[in-house]
């Protein structure tokens, strides 16, 4: 007989086990023997409870098995909270849009800004009415005033195209001071009238940039206040203009550093569209309408106020601007190009 089993014949209160044998400790009496169950700790667990008890199995290691019930709520109390703060962190920067990669503000470089593909659909901004397209977009500061004269930014080119050849300068007035510094207007100028999308693109006309004699035209960069006493501000919106009196493309500064509603933030292609549309008047151009939805806005198409016949019908109704505008539903993409396919 082994020692255990004698030592429960001799009235020891446990039977003989092995490693094998589930140790439990006998209930006290009167005391339920049913498994208990709690809300927070699930079912009754005797190593938990009772201090007679043993665990199931020590761990290799010496481990006494779990921690004591105090350390576990200890554990609970800091990474419950912290689970959910970095939960409620994950869904809000889920939620938060990202920064844009680059500035809508970007100087136009000597590579031109690609215009829209065909048949994209047009912008929401520049087919509801109800959107004010014409309105100066927010952004940095300008040039609100100026001299009223204007000096000639030094550079010149050869000839660029073919047929008659019209020369430019590239000016900026007086007082009127550009965070980009005139060297860059100029730039964006050249760049622009020398590209094969512009009006060279007719293959019947050429242009040259000088900085000395008499000009067929001058491209000038000037302050908002200036540009509304030569051009005219009966609809109250920023416009650059051309004057045939004096010779003289007037880009407003206003839309030069904010652009147009229309253009979505794309100030470099609205920058040539600009150029492009008043060096347009002086070849003789008028102001045409979208031709159909979805289309390219022609360059002469009033952009700057917006690409939706409807809100250009709108918003000229008391002041036409040179032709009856067709209330037809039609919205254009934006474009800053007589020729976007390329020359003819």
């Amino acid at each position: 007989m082994t020692r255990a089993a004698r030592r429960f014949e001799e009235g020891d209160d446990e039977p003989p086990h092995d490693d094998r044998t589930v140790r439990t400790a006998r209930p006290p009496a009167g005391r339920s023997t049913a498994v208990r169950s709690r809300p927070d700790t699930g079912p009754f667990r005797p190593w938990e409870d009772d201090p007679r008890s043993e665990p199931l199995r020590r761990p290799a290691g010496g481990s006494r098995g779990r921690p004591p019930r105090g350390i576990l709520r200890s554990w609970r109390l800091w990474v419950v909270p912290l689970l959910v703060v970095l939960t409620v962190l994950a869904v809000v920067q889920a939620l938060t849009p990202g920064a844009d990669a680059g500035s809508a503000a970007t100087v136009l470089s000597g590579e031109p800004e690609r215009a829209p593909v065909v048949g994209e659909a047009p912008s929401g901004a520049g087919g509801n009415v109800n959107i004010p397209t014409a309105e100066l977009p927010n952004g940095g500061a300008f040039p609100v005033s100026g001299a009223g004269t204007w000096h000639v930014v030094p550079g010149a080119t050869p000839q660029v195209g073919t047929g008659r050849v019209w020369t430019y300068t590239v000016e900026v007035e007086d007082g009127a001071v550009l965070p980009e510094g005139d060297a860059a207007f100029a730039t964006a100028v050249e760049a622009t009238l020398s590209d094969p999308r512009s009006w060279v693109g007719s293959r019947q006309i050429a242009v040259q940039r000088i900085d000395a004699g008499v000009p067929d035209f001058r491209v000038s960069l000037s302050s908002q206040l200036t540009t509304r006493g030569q051009c005219g501000y009966e609809l109250q919106y920023e416009a650059s203009c051309w004057k045939s009196d004096i010779k003289r493309v007037l880009i407003n500064g206003a839309r030069w550093v904010r652009g147009a509603g229309a253009f979505d933030g794309q100030l470099g292609l609205y920058r040539q569209y600009a150029i492009n549309h008043e060096v347009g008047h002086v070849f003789d151009n008028r102001h045409v309408p979208c031709p159909g939805n979805g289309a390219l806005a022609p360059v002469m198409m009033q952009q700057s106020f917006g690409t939706s016949n409807d809100y250009l019908a709108q918003i000229t109704e008391e002041n036409p601007q040179g032709l009856q505008i067709p209330r037809d539903g039609a919205t254009c993409q934006p474009n800053a190009w007589p020729y976007p396919n390329g020359p003819l």
